[in-house]
């Protein structure tokens, strides 16, 4: 078991935050009431309900704090444990974490889905920017780290290398100082394996100058087809655009479509791990459902900054 400090739990729950109000107000976009509002930027009422997303990230930092890492047989039995239908879980999810619930081994049941591929969706990496946080002393370990919490849901190397991308963005936005984006994006490359996911950072660094968010979506993806390779590289070049603006970022992510409140909760948890829980508009870190209390974790943060 790891030593858990103060400064990593800090750092781990800022970005749970984060990734929690992106999640909450991204997921709105999916009411039709609301929708019209917040493309002229306004706000529903709230409370903002969080969906998968955040559930699973509390997995993570509670597993983190009681084990110092990710102790993958009990990740899997607090993603089958905390299982909500009703928090929008794919269909292959839902049906793994009730089977696990059921007794079922998580190695079989995640190597098997898909024909035996394994998942390559974004749902690993939508969960663990509070990982990588944890570890944003470390972003070697932070890459292991989330490899492993990954392997416990999707097993297919592209699933893993996106949350692997994921958790080092988070990891390196701790860090003081605000890097160029394309500093960024290329230190995040030197830890994320080959592949699809790879080759999408890759061009989003190439794209880190662009200023328009949807020329960046037209090479890169937005999460419309909820792959990890469709998904993390668009939401690495809005958090590397935006990391010491949370609202700007959460704006430029949404305004694309497509999984919003997924790419919200990446970049949301990347993006809080920079500018901390004070970074965080306050109305909508007070708007945002509270965070379960068998989480052990505080609830959204008031957060330190007016919204409009």
């Amino acid at each position: 078991m790891g030593v858990m400090t103060i400064d990593r739990r800090v750092r781990a729950l800022d970005a749970l935050h984060g990734l929690a109000v992106g999640d909450a107000l991204g997921s709105q976009f999916f009411v039709p009431a609301h929708r019209d509002a917040l493309t002229r930027r306004g706000l529903p009422p709230g409370p903002w309900q969080w969906t998968d997303d955040t559930e699973m990230a509390c997995s993570v930092v509670a597993v983190l704090q009681r084990h110092g890492g990710v102790d993958q047989d009990m990740l899997a039995a607090s993603f089958a444990e905390h299982h909500d239908f009703d928090r929008g879980y794919g269909p292959a999810m839902n049906r793994l974490l009730r089977l696990i619930r059921q007794g079922g081994a998580w190695r079989e049941l995640a190597v098997g889905l898909f024909d035996g591929q394994g998942s390559w969706g974004n749902g690993a990496a939508m969960r663990v920017a509070p990982l990588g946080a944890w570890f944003g002393d470390d972003p070697a370990k932070a890459a292991a780290q989330a490899a492993r919490s990954a392997e416990v849901t999707h097993a297919h190397p592209e699933g893993v290398a996106g949350a692997v991308a994921v958790a080092v963005a988070a990891a390196l936005a701790t860090r003081p100082g605000t890097p160029e984006p394309r500093e960024f994006l290329d230190e995040v490359l030197g830890y994320v394996p080959p592949g699809r996911v790879r080759h999408g950072v890759w061009a989003a660094r190439g794209l880190a100058h662009v200023p328009h968010a949807h020329v960046a979506v037209r090479e890169l993806g937005n999460g419309r087809n909820t792959s990890a390779h469709d998904t993390v590289p668009f939401a690495l070049w809005a958090a590397a655009r935006h990391l010491a603006d949370y609202e700007q970022a959460f704006w430029t992510t949404a305004s694309t479509g497509g999984d919003v409140d997924t790419t919200c909760a990446i970049v949301g948890g990347i993006v809080a791990a920079h500018v901390g829980a004070q970074g965080l508009p306050g109305h909508w870190a007070t708007t945002c459902e509270p965070l379960p209390d068998w989480a052990d974790v505080a609830s959204v943060p008031a957060g330190g900054k007016d919204s409009h």
